[in-house]
């Protein structure tokens, strides 16, 4: 049986800037309904993407800014930082992992565990390996995306 991840809810507490920000970051609308005052839904999808956002009212209890990490997968992260600049979006330097891998948090430079070799370091991954070079965003309310560089797939994917 095929489980396919189909749409995250985001927790955004402005939900015109929200449309606004995915829309400039080049997401295709998809829905923008209003059912009621209190429920609306705003989906989106990124391009090339299988899976959504939706965002809204009355879509989640859960507080706006809360998601980290939401990992979008490009396979030049150059040219990816050039569009995201050009479209207006607050964008973080290229960086990568001294490990390799990138095995912690992703916001701000901080890191959720660093242990030996696991530190954020500025620029490409010296050997612009696959998975190994990053950069990092985050919409109007803090929700925070990374934009990992993937060239080629590991075996199965």
């Amino acid at each position: 049986m095929d489980l396919k991840l189909e749409m995250i809810v985001l927790p955004v507490s402005d939900i015109d800037r929200a449309k606004d920000f995915y829309d400039r970051l080049g997401f295709r609308l998809d829905v923008d309904y209003t059912a009621s005052d209190d429920f609306r839904v705003v989906h989106f999808t990124p391009p090339g993407s299988e899976c959504s956002i939706i965002f809204g009212e009355g879509m989640t209890p859960i507080a706006p800014g809360s998601f980290q990490g939401l990992y979008l997968i490009v396979s030049d992260i150059d040219e990816a930082r050039a569009d995201l600049v050009g479209r207006g979006i607050d964008v973080s330097e290229i960086f990568h992992d001294e490990g390799g891998l990138l095995h912690h948090g992703h916001q701000g430079g901080g890191c959720v565990h660093e242990g030996e070799g696991q530190q954020r370091k500025a620029g490409l991954h010296p050997e612009r390996a696959s998975y190994g070079s990053y950069l990092t965003f985050s919409d109007p309310d803090g929700n925070g995306w990374v934009l990992q560089e993937v060239s080629q797939r590991l075996p199965g994917r």
